[in-house]
Protein backbone atom coordinates (compact mmCIF):
# COMPACT_ATOMS: atom_id res chain seq x y z
CA UNK A 1 0.00 0.00 0.00
CA UNK A 2 1.51 3.21 -1.17
CA UNK A 3 1.81 6.51 0.91
CA UNK A 4 -1.42 8.19 -0.15
CA UNK A 5 -3.41 5.44 0.15
CA UNK A 6 -2.49 4.52 3.87
CA UNK A 7 -2.89 8.42 4.86
CA UNK A 8 -6.31 8.26 2.86
CA UNK A 9 -7.41 5.08 4.99
CA UNK A 10 -6.47 5.85 7.85
CA UNK A 11 -8.28 9.59 7.44
CA UNK A 12 -11.48 8.13 6.61
CA UNK A 13 -11.29 5.52 9.09
CA UNK A 14 -10.96 8.19 11.81
CA UNK A 15 -13.65 10.03 10.57
CA UNK A 16 -15.62 6.95 10.65
CA UNK A 17 -15.10 6.63 14.51
CA UNK A 18 -15.46 10.00 15.09
CA UNK A 19 -18.52 10.64 13.14
CA UNK A 20 -20.35 7.43 15.13
CA UNK A 21 -19.31 9.07 18.67
CA UNK A 22 -20.86 12.65 17.53
CA UNK A 23 -24.05 11.16 16.57
CA UNK A 24 -24.32 9.77 19.68
CA UNK A 25 -23.71 13.21 21.20
CA UNK A 26 -25.98 14.83 18.92
CA UNK A 27 -28.85 12.63 19.07
CA UNK A 28 -28.69 12.79 23.17
CA UNK A 29 -28.78 16.80 22.98
CA UNK A 30 -31.80 16.51 20.72
CA UNK A 31 -33.73 14.10 22.95
CA UNK A 32 -32.86 16.17 26.07
CA UNK A 33 -29.43 15.61 27.57
CA UNK A 34 -26.88 18.01 26.75
CA UNK A 35 -23.90 16.48 29.04
CA UNK A 36 -21.99 15.15 25.76
CA UNK A 37 -22.27 18.73 24.28
CA UNK A 38 -21.38 20.50 27.06
CA UNK A 39 -18.56 18.24 27.20
CA UNK A 40 -17.24 19.22 23.44
CA UNK A 41 -18.47 15.79 22.49
CA UNK A 42 -20.32 17.29 19.35
CA UNK A 43 -17.49 17.55 16.68
CA UNK A 44 -15.61 15.74 13.97
CA UNK A 45 -12.21 16.62 15.54
CA UNK A 46 -10.82 13.33 17.18
CA UNK A 47 -9.18 14.71 19.85
CA UNK A 48 -11.77 14.42 22.40
CA UNK A 49 -13.50 11.14 21.13
CA UNK A 50 -9.73 9.50 21.67
CA UNK A 51 -9.37 7.30 25.01
CA UNK A 52 -5.50 6.00 26.02
CA UNK A 53 -6.72 2.76 26.84
CA UNK A 54 -9.65 1.95 23.79
CA UNK A 55 -8.30 3.98 21.05
CA UNK A 56 -4.38 3.71 21.48
CA UNK A 57 -3.21 1.08 23.93
CA UNK A 58 -6.41 -1.80 22.89
CA UNK A 59 -5.78 -1.57 19.10
CA UNK A 60 -1.95 -2.13 19.51
CA UNK A 61 -1.57 -4.80 21.57
CA UNK A 62 -4.41 -6.61 19.74
CA UNK A 63 -2.32 -6.02 16.72
CA UNK A 64 0.64 -7.56 18.13
CA UNK A 65 -0.83 -10.87 19.66
CA UNK A 66 -3.80 -11.66 17.21
CA UNK A 67 -2.66 -10.01 13.98
CA UNK A 68 -6.36 -7.99 14.35
CA UNK A 69 -6.83 -4.83 15.73
CA UNK A 70 -9.84 -3.79 17.72
CA UNK A 71 -10.85 -0.71 20.31
CA UNK A 72 -12.75 2.49 20.44
CA UNK A 73 -13.56 6.11 21.32
CA UNK A 74 -13.89 7.35 24.60
CA UNK A 75 -17.77 6.74 25.58
CA UNK A 76 -20.18 9.32 25.39
CA UNK A 77 -21.55 10.51 28.10
CA UNK A 78 -25.25 10.07 28.31
CA UNK A 79 -27.95 10.93 31.75
CA UNK A 80 -30.68 8.95 30.51
CA UNK A 81 -32.97 10.92 33.23
CA UNK A 82 -32.60 14.15 31.84
CA UNK A 83 -34.17 12.74 28.98
CA UNK A 84 -38.00 13.12 27.96
CA UNK A 85 -38.23 9.35 27.15
CA UNK A 86 -35.23 7.79 29.42
CA UNK A 87 -35.93 4.18 27.57
CA UNK A 88 -36.61 4.81 24.21
CA UNK A 89 -34.09 7.89 24.37
CA UNK A 90 -31.20 5.01 25.49
CA UNK A 91 -32.07 2.74 22.49
CA UNK A 92 -32.00 6.08 19.57
CA UNK A 93 -28.94 7.29 20.86
CA UNK A 94 -27.33 3.83 21.18
CA UNK A 95 -28.50 3.27 17.23
CA UNK A 96 -27.72 6.97 16.04
CA UNK A 97 -23.61 5.59 15.90
CA UNK A 98 -24.56 2.58 13.92
CA UNK A 99 -26.58 4.85 11.24
CA UNK A 100 -24.02 7.51 11.47
CA UNK A 101 -21.69 4.59 9.45
CA UNK A 102 -24.30 3.19 7.21
CA UNK A 103 -25.00 6.76 5.86
CA UNK A 104 -20.97 7.37 5.41
CA UNK A 105 -20.59 3.73 3.49
CA UNK A 106 -23.74 5.00 1.22
CA UNK A 107 -21.62 8.53 1.19
CA UNK A 108 -18.37 6.87 0.08
CA UNK A 109 -20.26 4.06 -2.28
CA UNK A 110 -22.04 6.87 -4.55
CA UNK A 111 -19.07 9.15 -4.30
CA UNK A 112 -17.46 6.55 -5.78
CA UNK A 113 -20.17 4.79 -8.17
CA UNK A 114 -20.14 8.69 -9.64
CA UNK A 115 -16.67 9.19 -10.01
CA UNK A 116 -16.62 5.11 -12.43
CA UNK A 117 -19.46 6.20 -14.01
CA UNK A 118 -18.12 9.48 -15.31
CA UNK A 119 -14.78 7.75 -16.14
CA UNK A 120 -12.81 10.25 -13.82
CA UNK A 121 -11.69 6.87 -12.06
CA UNK A 122 -11.14 3.33 -13.20
CA UNK A 123 -10.58 0.43 -11.14
CA UNK A 124 -6.67 0.96 -10.24
CA UNK A 125 -7.00 4.22 -9.10
CA UNK A 126 -5.89 4.81 -5.52
CA UNK A 127 -8.83 6.77 -4.51
CA UNK A 128 -11.43 4.09 -5.10
CA UNK A 129 -9.31 1.68 -2.88
CA UNK A 130 -9.32 4.46 -0.39
CA UNK A 131 -13.30 4.80 -0.95
CA UNK A 132 -13.69 0.85 -0.48
CA UNK A 133 -11.80 1.51 2.46
CA UNK A 134 -14.86 3.95 3.80
CA UNK A 135 -17.55 2.02 2.43
CA UNK A 136 -15.77 -1.61 4.33
CA UNK A 137 -14.62 -0.45 7.84
CA UNK A 138 -18.19 1.65 8.20
CA UNK A 139 -20.41 -0.98 7.56
CA UNK A 140 -17.95 -3.45 9.84
CA UNK A 141 -18.37 -0.87 12.78
CA UNK A 142 -21.83 -1.20 11.95
CA UNK A 143 -22.31 -4.67 12.26
CA UNK A 144 -20.05 -4.67 15.33
CA UNK A 145 -21.41 -2.35 17.21
CA UNK A 146 -24.99 -3.67 16.78
CA UNK A 147 -23.59 -7.05 18.46
CA UNK A 148 -25.83 -7.28 21.65
CA UNK A 149 -23.12 -7.73 24.06
CA UNK A 150 -23.45 -4.59 26.21
CA UNK A 151 -21.48 -2.31 26.67
CA UNK A 152 -22.17 -2.14 22.37
CA UNK A 153 -24.80 -0.08 20.86
CA UNK A 154 -27.08 -3.18 20.22
CA UNK A 155 -27.24 -4.05 23.67
CA UNK A 156 -28.99 -0.53 24.21
CA UNK A 157 -31.89 -1.25 21.63
CA UNK A 158 -32.25 -4.94 23.12
CA UNK A 159 -32.75 -2.91 26.41
CA UNK A 160 -35.52 -0.89 25.38
CA UNK A 161 -37.48 -4.72 24.64
CA UNK A 162 -37.26 -6.07 27.30
CA UNK A 163 -39.64 -5.96 30.26
CA UNK A 164 -38.07 -5.13 33.64
CA UNK A 165 -36.95 -8.27 35.09
CA UNK A 166 -35.05 -8.80 31.96
CA UNK A 167 -33.80 -5.76 31.93
CA UNK A 168 -32.06 -6.35 35.47
CA UNK A 169 -30.53 -9.65 34.47
CA UNK A 170 -29.27 -8.71 31.23
CA UNK A 171 -27.69 -5.11 33.08
CA UNK A 172 -25.51 -7.23 34.74
CA UNK A 173 -23.74 -8.80 32.26
CA UNK A 174 -22.30 -5.44 30.98
CA UNK A 175 -19.69 -5.29 33.86
CA UNK A 176 -18.25 -8.12 32.24
CA UNK A 177 -19.21 -7.36 28.66
CA UNK A 178 -15.53 -5.92 27.80
CA UNK A 179 -13.80 -9.48 28.72
CA UNK A 180 -16.83 -11.00 26.56
CA UNK A 181 -16.55 -9.35 23.44
CA UNK A 182 -11.87 -9.77 24.26
CA UNK A 183 -12.76 -13.62 25.10
CA UNK A 184 -14.34 -14.19 21.83
CA UNK A 185 -11.65 -11.89 19.59
CA UNK A 186 -9.30 -13.85 21.58
CA UNK A 187 -10.97 -17.63 21.35
CA UNK A 188 -13.64 -17.73 19.06
CA UNK A 189 -12.05 -15.45 16.16
CA UNK A 190 -12.74 -17.66 13.33
CA UNK A 191 -16.84 -18.54 14.36
CA UNK A 192 -17.29 -14.74 16.23
CA UNK A 193 -15.94 -13.23 12.61
CA UNK A 194 -17.78 -15.32 10.53
CA UNK A 195 -20.93 -14.54 12.28
CA UNK A 196 -20.61 -10.89 11.15
CA UNK A 197 -19.24 -11.79 8.01
CA UNK A 198 -22.57 -13.43 7.23
CA UNK A 199 -24.04 -9.59 7.97
CA UNK A 200 -21.00 -6.99 6.86
CA UNK A 201 -21.31 -9.10 3.40
CA UNK A 202 -25.00 -8.90 2.37
CA UNK A 203 -24.74 -4.93 3.46
CA UNK A 204 -21.93 -4.23 1.36
CA UNK A 205 -23.49 -5.89 -1.54
CA UNK A 206 -27.09 -4.01 -1.10
CA UNK A 207 -24.82 -0.56 -0.79
CA UNK A 208 -23.16 -1.34 -3.80
CA UNK A 209 -26.57 -2.45 -5.60
CA UNK A 210 -28.16 0.64 -4.43
CA UNK A 211 -25.79 2.95 -5.29
CA UNK A 212 -25.28 1.22 -8.63
CA UNK A 213 -21.34 0.90 -8.16
CA UNK A 214 -19.82 -0.98 -11.65
CA UNK A 215 -19.15 -4.59 -10.61
CA UNK A 216 -19.84 -4.14 -7.22
CA UNK A 217 -20.27 -7.98 -6.43
CA UNK A 218 -16.82 -8.73 -8.10
CA UNK A 219 -15.70 -5.92 -5.80
CA UNK A 220 -17.08 -7.70 -2.99
CA UNK A 221 -15.83 -11.25 -3.92
CA UNK A 222 -12.00 -9.43 -4.15
CA UNK A 223 -11.79 -8.07 -0.80
CA UNK A 224 -14.33 -11.08 0.95
CA UNK A 225 -12.69 -14.00 -0.66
Amino acid sequence: MDTFTLVGSIAIVVFAITTHEAAHAWVADKLGDPTARLMGRITLNPLPHIDLMLTIVLPIMLLITTGMAFGGAKPVPVQVHRMRNPMKGMALVAIAGPASNFLQALLWSGVMSAFLHAGIWDFDARGLSILVTGVIINVVLMAFNLVPIPPLDGSRVVFYFLNHEARKVYSRIERHGLLIILGLIFFARDTFWSVLYAVIIPVVKFIFWITAVPEGDEIVKQIFH
